[in-house]
């Protein structure tokens, strides 16, 4: 049995930005309340937080009325406001996402609508001579602008995420794994590498392991978590872009497609790809867990995705092993990049949740039971949603506990 001071309303597995946004939240909802981050890292946003492009997102792609669409829209201003309460670089450079034939022009223009419908402000139709006028060095047939769209260092908001969290009478507990999680006559314990706790109340955020967690709780999410690496490359000549240049994304994967994005910091960034990866934490091709190997190939939706698109993984594995194929991407965007001005980076890993009947699922997904709430699904944007991810949680989990 756990002693007393180890008895809490509310733990949260994960300190992932979206983790961290839903205890926020929730002592915005009932402050006073005794509430744990659990994070088996010893740092808080180690994995999709702090491996991704830093964009801001602006809600043009998501389909109007979704999650996606509205906590991104939401998240937007609720990310810029905490950013100049903590003093943390938010630098709103703009996009343009660039259809490169005729053939891309009605889905630049159903992207249009949409972030018409969710309220993105500003959007611009452009022309060719629009394209150039913005981005000197870009190509392409017809453009939208997205003035909205932004970089920050979403680790740095992490960590000031959490520093928030303690001044508010949260906790946050690094090195810390969950091993077991047992649902009582009235409570919830959870077994972790350093010791057991008592709660009312489990919020499972563990984004890349988050249906792993949800069968540890006893639920059995209709989805299963299937890990995509995205690689980046750095671009040397910072004068090729202004802003940031995205492809038109093909409407049959929740991907945007490789890009070319500057950094807070005002340096160039092309990528991602996307490509499984061998371990759900493999930043890496040598990283390689045999385990989550062998889960992503028994996966039965797997298998339907790679028998339905295997020309498209063709492509993006071609990609990730030629930095002339990658590059050879970047010059539809802008024919001035040339291979020499391309050096390899970081890489991220999704967490993209697969139904069995191989759908890749495109919005946020939740699934709750009688004292547990799981995040099942929360890949881009959710960085850029995460507070108002965190003020939905908090929304579910206050009429719970009431």
């Amino acid at each position: 049995m756990a002693a007393m001071t180890d008895q809490y309303d509310v733990v949260i597995v994960g300190g992932g930005i979206v983790g961290l946004a839903t205890a926020l939240g929730l002592l915005e909802k009932m402050p006073g309340r005794r509430l744990i981050v659990l994070e088996k890292e010893a740092r808080v946003g180690r994995h999709q937080t702090g491996h991704n492009s830093g964009v801001v997102h602006s809600g043009v792609y998501y389909k109007p009325g979704s999650l996606k669409a509205r906590l991104c829209v939401e998240g937007v201003r609720l990310l810029r406001t905490f950013c100049e309460d903590e003093g943390i670089p938010y630098e709103q450079y703009g996009k343009i996402l660039v259809a490169v034939d005729r053939s891309e022009v009605p889905a630049l223009e159903e992207i249009h609508r949409r972030g018409m419908a969710n309220g993105v402000e500003r959007l611009r139709e452009l022309d060719p001579a629009g394209i150039r006028e913005i981005e000197p060095h870009a190509a392409g047939v017809a453009g939208l602008h997205v003035p909205g769209t932004a970089s920050v260092d979403f680790q740095q908001i992490a960590e000031a995420m959490a520093a928030r969290l303690e001044d508010r009478g949260g906790e946050v507990r690094l090195g810390t794994e969950v091993g077991s999680i047992v649902d009582g006559a009235s409570e919830i314990g959870i077994g972790t590498s350093t010791g057991d706790l008592i709660a009312r109340y489990v919020v499972n955020c563990a984004g890349l392991q988050s249906d792993r967690v949800a069968r540890l709780a006893g639920a059995d999410p209709p989805v299963q978590i299937v890990p995509f690496r995205g690689e980046y490359y750095e671009i040397g000549r910072a004068n090729l872009v202004n802003g940031m240049i995205y492809p038109v994304p093909d409407p049959r994967f929740p991907f945007l497609g490789v890009h070319i994005t500057k950094t807070v910091t005002g340096d160039l960034e092309a990528g991602p790809n996307a490509v499984p990866a061998l371990a759900r934490e493999g930043y890496r091709w040598g990283s390689v867990d045999p385990g989550d190997l062998r889960e992503t190939l028994r996966h039965p939706g797997m298998r339907v995705v790679a028998r339905r698109h295997w020309k498209m993984g063709v492509g993006e594995l071609l990609r990730s092993v030629s930095k002339r194929a990658f590059v050879a991407a970047l010059q539809r965007l802008v024919p001035a990049v040339r291979v020499d001005d391309v050096a390899r980076s970081g890489a991220g890993v999704r967490a993209q949740a697969i139904d069995a009947q191989g759908n890749l699922l495109d919005d946020f997904a939740f699934e709750d039971s009688a004292r547990a709430l799981h995040v099942l699904n929360a890949p881009s944007p959710a960085a850029t949603a995460a507070l108002s991810i965190g003020r939905y949680v908090a929304e579910q989990v206050e009429n719970r506990l009431r």
